[in-house]
């Protein structure tokens, strides 16, 4: 049984079909484990390290870390995601696999300093790696978070 997610997108309606496996939250956003982690989840403050392959809603492909050959590492809470693909990775546990749906509402930003052009559904396929604890040290005039 597959399920239909319907969302008004700049003047005309989009439908996102899935399978029964995936679920939608309440913010709009979409996701189904391939492989639930072991673990705890990450908490905001701790950097996550994880690889991804994004791709447009029109299935092509936008970036992968596996084709950068390293994977990506991002504090969590610090408002430098996406905030649907914080939103869908801040439950995972290391090991983990996830597709994650990003609607609109919860994409980038639009505009000439991104490379975002429109509003579109995004989809992401992301193995979390590790989550690791994150200090903020100062040593005289100069500051900076080690996470390890």
């Amino acid at each position: 049984m597959a399920k239909l997610t319907r969302t008004e997108q700049e003047g005309f309606q989009v439908n996102v079909v899935t399978t029964e496996n995936y679920v939608k939250r309440d913010s709009g956003l979409i996701y189904r484990d391939f492989e639930v982690g072991k673990g705890d989840c990450p908490k905001d403050g701790q950097q996550v390290t994880f690889h991804y392959v994004g791709y447009n809603e029109s299935g092509r492909r936008i970036d992968s870390t596996y084709l950068q050959g390293t994977p990506a590492k991002i504090r969590m809470g610090t408002k430098a995601l996406v905030p649907g693909f914080e939103e869908g990775i801040q439950d995972m546990r290391p090991g983990g696999k996830r597709r994650i749906i990003i609607p609109p509402e919860l994409g980038p930003p639009v505009g000439p300093s991104t490379f975002f052009s429109a509003k579109q559904f995004e989809v992401f396929d992301v193995e979390l790696l590790s989550i690791q604890d994150c200090q903020r040290r100062t040593i005289g005039f100069y500051s900076d978070v080690v996470c390890s």
